[in-house]
């Protein structure tokens, strides 16, 4: 392996290595992990506008539109109305409650991995230090 001081190289081989041990943890629900968290942003924030969705999320309107036409096309979220014509609002479907439900102990399962790993102290420091840098 190549050495660096370079945080993004750091950064963004991290992220690729977690994000994989995740994806492998939701295979078996046909869900990535992307889809896992936005489907649980969704969720949790009740009937979000895009706009607010993206802004939570950390994601463009364009990257964010384009995630969610998948996930609506496989029937996990319906976009609706909003209360005017420029924002939508983008609605948990019951077969996207489902999939969560279902998905969640496995995700839990590679959290509780991770913070094995790292252990609690370095995990909320390491969790300290990326909401510094986003």
């Amino acid at each position: 392996m190549l050495t660096s001081e370079c945080i993004c190289t750091h950064l963004r081989r991290a992220a690729r290595g977690v994000s994989r041990h995740y994806d492998e943890a939701l295979a078996g629900f046909d869900i990535n992990v992307a889809q896992f968290s936005l489907l649980r942003h969704v969720q949790r924030l009740d009937r979000p506008s895009i706009t607010s969705l993206a802004e939570a999320m950390g994601l463009e309107r364009s990257t964010l539109g384009r995630n969610l036409r998948v996930l609506e096309a496989e029937g996990l979220v319906q976009l609706a109305d909003g209360d005017d014509q420029r924002n939508r609002l983008v609605l948990l479907s019951e077969a996207g409650r489902a999939r969560l439900e279902a998905a969640h102990p496995a995700w839990e399962r590679a959290q509780a991995q991770l913070v094995a790993k790292l252990g609690e102290g370095a995990r909320d420091e390491l969790v300290r230090l990326l909401e510094r840098l986003a």
